[in-house]
Order: C-alpha cells, then structure tokens, then sequence
C-alpha cells in the first residue's frame, strides 16, 4: 500500500503513525523539498530553509508535530511552530512568510485517536503525486544530518492567527454587522480562531463545539453531526449557523429554520455572488461529479458553466490551476476561492457566505434558493468486484435508466478507491423514483459483479 492517501498520510495514532515515522517523514521532506532551484538559489543567497508547522487539538498531534519539528530541524530547516490553526492557515502562512514548504498535522473529520500529516509545498499548495512518491522513496534514503550552526531552529510563530484573521477579514466584500451566527467549531482546529474572526468582521456571534479537550475532536458536533448546530439556531434565534470540521477545511450551513445547506448551495450561492461582483473567472464553477444535478441546473440558468472532475478536492484543484478558475469545491463544503487561499477554507467560506446575507439583505434560505436539490440516492453496493463495474450488462443497465430518467435525473456508478465496493448514485426529480432506480442498478451490479 502506498504511503500517502487522497490527503496526505493518515491512520491511528501509534498505530501505523507513529513519532518515528513523523519524524522520518519530516526528513525525507527536507530531502525532497530542500532541492530545486528555487531552494538552491536561497542557500546561495545565505538564506536557511524554513517550514511552518501546525497542527489540530487532538492529543496525538502534540508528539507527532514535535517529531515532525524535530525532524525538520535536524535536517537543517527552520521551523515556525504555528501551534493550533486550522489546515487553510498553515497554507495561508506557508506564502505569507515565503517559506520553503509547511506540515499540517490533522486527521481533519477523523474520531480523535486518528491523525495525520499533511505536507504543503511551497505557495501552500498541496504536493503532485509524483513529488509524493519522491518522498515515500527517499524515507529509506540518506539524510540531511548537518552538524553547528547548519542545524535547524524552531521557534515559536506567534502572530500566527494575527495574520490569517488580517487575511480574512481583508478578504469581505461587506461587513457582517447585525447578523447572529451560530459557529460550531467541532472542538477543532478552528475553535479559537474562528469566534474570534466573525466577531472582527460585525457578527454577533454564538459558539458550540468549541471547547477542545484533545480527545472530543470531531465527536458529535460538527459538519459530520450538523443535528446541534441546527437545534440552537432555532433555539436562539440566529440567522445563520455554521458549522466546520476538525481541522476547519470544509464549512456547511444551517438556515435560521435549522434546514441544512450543503456545499452544492454553498458554491451556487458564492457562485452567482461572484459572478454580480465581476470576480468569478471565465463564469466557471468546478465541481466534482457528486455534486447535485440541481447545481448544473441552477448554474445553467444563471449563466455559469461548470466543469467536472472526479471526486476529490485535490482534482477540483488542479482543475481550478489548469484553467485559472476562481471557484470549486465538493458537496461536502470543501470549497476553494483561489482569489484567496490555496485550498479549502472553512472559515473563509462561511465568513462569505454570511457576507451574502449582509451584502443582499436576504436570508440564507432566499440566497440558497437559487439552487433546487435533487433526491440523491447513494447505495454502497458491497462484496463485488470493483475492476469490473465496465461490464457490459451493467452499461446496458445505466444506458437504460438513463433514458427512463432522462433529462429529469441522472445515474453515477463509481468503483471505490480502496474497498471491494461499487457506488450506484441516482438522481430524480422525484425521490421514489430514485430510490428504484438505484435499487433496481445495485442488484444488476450484484448479479453481474459478484465474486
């Protein structure tokens, strides 16, 4: 098995992740990235190699971003400890302060004993794949072992927050005053920052979930678990709630009804908004085959073209960087601005969309009706056999449902990545109608599929 995942390198911590392998991770990195001719016009020039390091709460990060620091540092980088920030800080950061590369340990939406280690190029950019193998290959090579003064520093980066709240704020297209917004911030990366950036910027501000303990990460609140964040809403009275993951990447929102809005109406909402502002490049959104049909639909009659990878923030970027997009993201409420961050921002999205309601004088549930969403069925069909889900008698199967549907829905099948499982997603205008048609292609796939 490969290394690294679709986000870096992930497991349970002192399971498979282990300090040792922080730590030697950290130095196949300064390996790799310590090369280039971008770093070796900076050793020229008498400059050192610098790395900004963060992590999230969980109890894991604290030896794992010491081992990933302590690595760095052996191989002669300069680390700035950023502490606890979300991932789009240390992204942030990374460029902000020219450094060479960063590391983000988080495991983002995973339950606590999980962790991960995230590694940003230069810029704040998330590595290739083959810079990623690079890695995983010089782990078993050499390292920088440079003795004295060539020996790595690290130090505490305390305006750290300062800046990337600067940045966000700097970012608003309009203040946020007289709005209360409900922040849950899942007892993550974001629970000190982001309070602190929606008070900056006008909000009256409520917060759940903010009360990190190392171990309550991600439990039971969250974008993975919005049923509180909706119930206080309502409960208090908000206008708008928002809600972020462990490491404060993604953003989802609830309306003041307490009715969720999801990253497909996040992104059409952004979408028309930029666009008004003359700021949505070429009028193009991307987004990854999951997202709803009512999107393209919505998008279609807003005059925006939206272009389609395969699921996966890291493909929504390169995308985004091949075409010189300005906005895409995942229904999941992965959603990049690349105006202003590299990847992802939680904090960004939601100051945006709350930016929305002020600019517009509407409420979420009007901004969020531009955009009609689909019953989507998802059914994880189990125990088949993935490299077969070209067959023919399961086309023939799609071709057909397709035709039933029309231009009234559509049908998706996906292998799994990394499990013996087929995905059969179908889209209709009227759920039952989904939920048969998805039903009827799951069992073709079992008949057709089975090993």
């Amino acid at each position: 098995m490969p290394l690294f995942g679709t986000d870096g390198v992930r497991g349970l911590a002192n399971g498979p992740l282990t300090a040792d392998l922080a730590l030697t991770l950290a130095q196949a990195t300064a390996v790799v990235l310590g090369q280039g001719r971008t770093a070796e016009a900076r050793k020229a020039a008498g400059k050192r190699l610098t790395a900004v390091v963060a992590r999230d709460p969980r109890i894991s990060g604290e030896f794992l971003a010491a081992a990933v620091s302590a690595g760095l540092a052996s191989s002669g980088v300069d680390v700035l400890d950023a502490g606890v920030l979300p991932t789009p800080a240390a992204a942030f950061l990374i460029a902000d302060r020219d450094a060479d590369f960063g590391v983000m340990v988080s495991a983002s939406h995973n339950p606590a004993p999980d962790n991960g280690i995230k590694i940003f190029a230069r810029g704040g950019v998330k590595l290739p794949d083959v810079v990623e193998e690079r890695i995983e290959h010089a782990l078993t090579q050499p390292k920088l072992q440079p003795t004295g003064a060539a020996v790595g520093r690290i130090s505490r980066f305390a305006d750290a927050e300062d800046r990337y709240v600067v940045h966000l704020l700097a970012s608003l297209p309009h203040r946020l005053d007289g709005l209360h917004v409900v922040l849950d911030c899942a007892h993550g990366a974001a629970s000190g920052v982001s309070p602190e950036t929606f008070r900056d910027a006008g909000a009256r501000v409520t917060v759940i979930g903010a009360d990190p303990d190392g171990l309550n990460i991600n439990d039971g609140v969250g974008s993975t678990h919005l049923e509180q964040l909706a119930e206080h809403v309502v409960r208090v009275g908000a206008d708008v709630g928002i809600a972020h993951d462990g490491d404060a990447d993604r953003c989802l929102a609830v309306d003041a009804t307490g009715r969720i809005v999801d990253g497909d109406q996040i992104m059409a909402i952004i979408a028309v908004s930029m666009k008004e502002r003359g700021h949505l490049k070429d009028d193009t959104l991307v987004a990854t085959v999951m997202s709803n049909l009512g999107l393209h639909r919505a998008m279609d009659a807003q005059g925006i073209r939206v272009e389609q990878t395969a699921v996966g923030d890291r493909y929504v970027l390169e995308r985004m960087n091949e075409g010189g997009f300005s906005l895409g993201g995942e229904q999941s409420g992965h959603v990049i601005m690349s105006e202003y961050a590299t990847t992802g921002d939680g904090l960004l999205t939601g100051l945006h969309i709350v930016s929305e309601m002020a600019r517009t004088g509407k409420t979420l549930a009007e901004l969020a009706s531009v955009m009609t969403v689909y019953p989507q069925v998802l059914i994880n069909v189990k125990g088949v056999d993935r490299t077969r889900v070209d067959d023919d008698g399961v086309a023939e199967a799609v071709a057909a449902a397709t035709a039933e549907l029309g231009d009234s829905g559509r049908v998706l099948l996906r292998a799994s990545g990394t499990e013996q499982l087929v995905r059969v997603m179908v889209e209709a205008s009227d759920a039952l109608v989904a939920q048969q048609i998805a039903e009827r292609l799951a069992d073709v796939v079992r008949e057709r599929l089975s090993v």
